[in-house]
């Protein structure tokens, strides 16, 4: 395994976003390495889980926190949550001082008194930190900028290295910096392992409300089955072995702590204007931050998933997700995904707050492309042009094979082309 830093996507983001701002927050899923990133750019630090100092770094932020804020800047505040009043004393030092760039914090679990509350706007800043991409991980060799496709600067060109074998391994190993480089040994034994602690410790920890781990492991095990879909609260019920001792508004309630520690983070559906009077659904998809945790609770081994796949593609999808999660990100875009009433749907909306948006259908076979972008294209048309831009781009993006543009627009793409 590798211990060495690996560059991330957000390094240099995070240092133009310190320029503007008094503040930044890295909020993520643990181990996705917040710390090892913030530490980069940091010229002092306070560690508030360092177990020689915890009690101290607790106490002082009781009494005088403005003592922890005390140190070279930018300073970093690691896993600041534990102290939820560091929140309010960055704020007032940074209207204080009135300079950009004093402070990182990082967090993998959003307090019970959740900053939300406070709106640290116009000094504390949020970026939000996943597993890394195929990119990053050095899987996918950056062929394809999703910049330079908004841009419209360059015809695409590139060949995918990995096969169907090599994703169905990165999908099981997951975007975890320090499993990089990881044996299958290593990497199933670690991911199945912190999957655990997530059920049997983090979970109840993160919000000080006692959780079941039998239930949390229930609730993760549905989510698994039903990752990439737009699974109902009553369905995920019902596929929890058909336990009736346990309600929708519990069910809902562990879902909703899973997303405060960042381990589920589903697909907004997305509203465009539309020509037609066609109805939208709403209804997120369901996500993991990551799909390595699917297929730890599911207990999937890469060779699993080349026996199955149907299940590899809705994983496929969901690491497709993440990577564009990561990309979006710093190009000031999101990810969301479309389908209405009639069945018309695209995986994955990636639309950036200039107002350009590309729409992208995810296919783990090249027997399927043509279906997606037929979708592709009949979405496009019924986008109302009027009220808003046509697509930057249309793509498919796949497993393996080539990346080329089609004789009808459609851009088609390996995911182990693309960067941001």
């Amino acid at each position: 395994m590798n211990g060495s830093y690996v560059p991330r996507v957000i390094d240099s983001y995070l240092g133009e976003v310190l320029e503007s701002s008094g503040a930044v927050l890295i909020e993520g899923v643990k181990w996705c390495g917040k710390t090892r990133t913030a530490e980069r750019k940091a010229a002092s630090a306070v560690y508030m889980r360092d177990p020689d100092n915890m009690r101290k770094h607790t106490a002082t932020a009781e009494i005088r926190p403005s003592r922890l804020l005390v140190g070279d800047t930018p300073r970093l505040i690691d896993e600041w949550q534990t102290a939820p009043i560091l929140w309010d004393a960055v704020k007032f030092a940074v209207d204080e001082r009135g300079k950009p760039g004093q402070f990182i914090l990082t967090g993998s679990a959003a307090p019970t008194d959740d900053p939300a509350r406070h709106s640290g706007a116009g000094r504390i800043s949020r970026i939000t930190m996943r597993p890394m991409s195929l990119f990053e991980s050095g899987e996918s060799d950056g062929s394809v900028s999703l910049q330079a496709l908004f841009d419209r600067r360059e015809e695409i060109d590139g060949f995918a290295g990995l096969t169907l074998e090599m994703l169905s391994a990165a999908l099981v190993r997951g975007g975890w910096p320090s499993l990089i480089g990881a044996t299958e040994k290593q990497y199933v034994r670690e991911t199945r392992s912190y999957v655990e602690a997530i059920i049997n410790t983090d979970l109840s920890k993160a919000d000080g409300a006692r959780k079941s781990p039998a239930v949390v492991r229930e609730v993760m095990r549905s989510l698994s089955r039903n990752i990439s879909t737009s699974a109902k609260m009553s369905t995920i019920r019902k596929d929890m072995m058909g336990d009736d001792l346990v309600s929708e508004k519990t069910i809902s309630s562990y879902i909703n702590s899973l997303r405060g520690v960042f381990v589920v983070e589903d697909v907004l559906a997305w509203n465009p204007s539309l020509r037609s009077q066609t109805s939208i659904a709403a209804s997120p998809k369901r996500h993991f931050v990551d799909p390595s945790i699917a297929t730890a609770v599911m207990r999937a081994s890469p060779e699993d998933l080349m026996d199955d796949l149907n299940t590899f593609g809705l994983l496929f999808e969901s690491l497709c997700v993440r990577d564009l999660r990561v990309y979006s990100q710093v190009l000031d875009g999101d990810v969301f995904h479309y389908r209405d009433r009639n069945g018309l749907e695209a995986d994955a909306i990636v639309h950036l707050r200039d107002g350009r948006w590309g729409a992208i259908e995810v296919k783990l076979g090249p027997k399927e492309i043509e279906k997606g972008a037929g979708n592709l294209k009949k979405l496009r048309d019924n986008i109302d042009t009027g009220n808003m831009r046509a697509p930057s781009f249309l793509m498919v993006l796949t497993a393996e094979g080539l990346a080329y543009e089609r004789g009808d627009g459609v851009l088609v793409v390996p995911i182990g082309c693309l960067k941001d």
